[in-house]
Order: C-alpha cells, then sequence, then structure tokens
C-alpha cells in the first residue's frame, strides 16, 4: 500500500496543501511548531477516523475556519482507493466518493502503523496503550472485531450507568449476558493477535537486543473458545457483583486486560531499562508492520513522528534496516548526515508555517 496524495483544507496551521509522497522514503524536515506533526495526524486521521493526539476532532478544523478536510488516495496491489474525512459540524466520511454512515466501513481501507516518542508507553505506562496498541492494529484487519468492540464498550457504559442505581442482581444479569457473549469474542481476537505478534516480535527483537528473548503473552480471562471464555467471564460477573455495586465499576473484563512484556524472564513493564523498553516498542511496532503485511497481503504506511532523534545508533540502523521495504513518512527537525547515509535516497520536503516545498535528495 501506497499513499499517492495526501490533500488537506484548513487543517490544523494548513489552509491547504497536496502533497505527493514517493513510494520509498519521504523525509519531512522543519522546526517545531511548523506542522510537520499535523501531516502525519492527518493521514492517521483517514487511516483509523480519529487523530492521535485529541479526542476532540474539532480541534483539528484550522482557526477562524468552519471546516476543515482530509483526502488520501492510496495505490494498492490490486486499484487504488480514497477515504475523505470532512470535519465541520460534524464528521462525516466518504470511501470512494460515497458516504459511509459507520467508522467502521473506513477501517482497512488506509492502513498505517505509527511510531512516535508517546509510543514507547506501550511498554513502560499502564495496560491502556497496549490495550490500545491491539485494537487499533485489530481493527485495520477486522472490521467485525472494531464493531464488536463498540458494542461491548456501549453494553459496559451502560452498566456502569446502571451500578450507580444499586440494580438488582436480576436487573444487572440482563447486562452481564450481553457483557460476557460481546466480551468473549473481543478477547479471543486479543489474545490471538497478542499469540501471532509475539513470534514477529521476538524474532525482530532478536536482532536488535542480540542477548536478550522477548516474550509477549495476553493477560486476561481464562478459556480456550469463546464459549468458555463467555462463560468463565459470566461466572465472574456474578461474583464481583458486589464489589462492583459498591465501585459503581465493572471490575473484570477486556477492558481490564493486559499484555505482559518481559526480556530473559524479567517483566519489563516494571523492571525493564529505558533502553530495555524502548527495544521492546520497536519490535512490537516493526511486528505489527510485518503482521498487517501477512493477513492484509500488503504493508501498511510507516508514519514516523520524530522518533529517529529517540533512538541510539544501534536501533535506529535496525529501524533503517526495515524501513526499505515500505513507504515511509519520517518528520524530524534535523537530520544527521550519517543517519541520512544509512537511509539511501529520501525524497524531502521542507515544512515551514503550514506550507510544504518538495526537494529531491538524491543522495
Amino acid at each position: 500500500m501506497v499513499i499517492e496524495r495526501l490533500t488537506i483544507k484548513n487543517y490544523r496551521n494548513y489552509a491547504f496543501a497536496e502533497i505527493f509522497p514517493s513510494k520509498g522514503v519521504n523525509l519531512f524536515i522543519g522546526d517545531n511548531a511548523q506542522g510537520k506533526t499535523n501531516l502525519l495526524e492527518s493521514v492517521r486521521l483517514a487511516s483509523v477516523g480519529r487523530s492521535s493526539r485529541t479526542p476532540r476532532w474539532q480541534e483539528l478544523i484550522k482557526w477562524g475556519e468552519k471546516a476543515a478536510s482530509v483526502n488520501v488516495r492510496v495505490r494498492k496491489d490490486v486499484g487504488s482507493d480514497e477515504v475523505t474525512v470532512r470535519l465541520g459540524d460534524a464528521k462525516s466520511v466518504a470511501v470512494n466518493g460515497f458516504p459511509v454512515s459507520r467508522i467502521g466501513e473506513m477501517m482497512g481501507v488506509v492502513k498505517t502503523v505509527l511510531f512516535t516518542p508517546d509510543e514507547l508507553a506501550i511498554v513502560k505506562d499502564g495496560p491502556g496503550e497496549r490495550r490500545r496498541f491491539a485494537d487499533i492494529a485489530l481493527c485495520q484487519l477486522s472490521k467485525p472485531y472494531f464493531y464488536a468492540l463498540t458494542r461491548y464498550n456501549k453494553i459496559l457504559s451502560q452498566r456502569n450507568r446502571l451500578l450507580k442505581s444499586n440494580p438488582t442482581d436480576s436487573a444487572l444479569e440482563v447486562w452481564d449476558i450481553q457483557l460476557a457473549r460481546e466480551g468473549a469474542g473481543v478477547i479471543k481476537s486479543r489474545r490471538g493477535f497478542v499469540g501471532r505478534i509475539a513470534s514477529l516480535a521476538e524474532k525482530i527483537h532478536s536482532e536488535i537486543a542480540e542477548n536478550e528473548k522477548l516474550e509477549v503473552s495476553y493477560e486476561g480471562m481464562d478459556g480456550v473458545g469463546k464459549e468458555e471464555i463467555e462463560k468463565n467471564f459470566f461466572e465472574m460477573l456474578v461474583k464481583n457483583r458486589a464489589r462492583d455495586k459498591q465501585f459503581c465499576i465493572t471490575h473484570c473484563g477486556p477492558q481490564r486486560d493486559d499484555m505482559a512484556i518481559s526480556a530473559n524472564g524479567v517483566d519489563l513493564r516494571t523492571y525493564g531499562s529505558q533502553g530495555q523498553q524502548r527495544s521492546a516498542a520497536l519490535s512490537l511496532k516493526l511486528a505489527e508492520m510485518e503482521l498487517l503485511k501477512q493477513e492484509s497481503g500488503e504493508y501498511p504506511v510507516l508514519l514516523l513522528d520524530d522518533v529517529l532523534s529517540e533512538l541510539d545508533h544501534k536501533r535506529q540502523s535496525e529501524l533503517i534496516k526495515k524501513i526499505g521495504a515500505y513507504q515511509t513518512i519520517i518528520t524530524c527537525t534535523h537530520l544527521p548526515d550519517d543517519v541520512r547515509e544509512r537511509i539511501g535516497k529520501v525524497t524531502e520536503f521542507e515544512v515551514i508555517g503550514g506550507n510544504v516545498k518538495v526537494r529531491e535528495n538524491e543522495r
């Protein structure tokens, strides 16, 4: 998959920009606060339907304007597709010119993997970051997963609202049956995803950190198949009812699950050094690229937002080795000559105050 054209209007600090990235490595370079990250954010918006930086899409509209739009055209192994996101009084999405009523219909049309300095938090921060990592990848791979997760979150919200009214057990049971059914599907999908990505991450990590064996596993409800998970989930909901009523919140389910990440038996989430955590995060992101390629048939677009400066020489080198296989969009304030040499040929864009100028770099 390759982005052929990105067109944005009244988005963040851009009045208008039309960009034609190359199929290789694209470098967007400029000082801070010029709009480099805004470009990656716009691509991500057309990929997963939301900003990577704010849940309030109204903030994406240029100051003083009433509406904004983002259009991304991608070329695939067979044909091409376009996604258009319009922001105004409401947010609307069109795929190949046809409006879609559900955000899930755009999932997987423009596949991306985003890696920013904040993504290093996948390992060192709380379980929510690791669930988000798995969910975004799964939603790009599977529309049914996106809808199952959406249904689960709605049922969970309704159950938590009911808990505030001191409900009877019979009233809760109606929601518990639905929650267990939808939650079992979410858990099964996540566990399968983690199992598949774990072997890929382990192999990649062995190249980044030669003396470490990375192990990744899913921490969640027990059960082999969906029916067994559903049964165990329902029983846990019944067991926790008194506690749930006391605190007015649901204490078990996929919203509490986690990914265990360890190296040579050491839990990197708690005891890993910063270098170990960065290596593991990089391994997981590169494994995500490979998994999306395996399961969709083509690589997604890799978005690197000022991440090279956060990595030491060895980790930079391992990342640079990989990016030649797919379209990559990199933002940075400065790219050292040695890094530029290792990357090889790039298409370079200069970003100044919401304006983008392209110049070819044949080095």
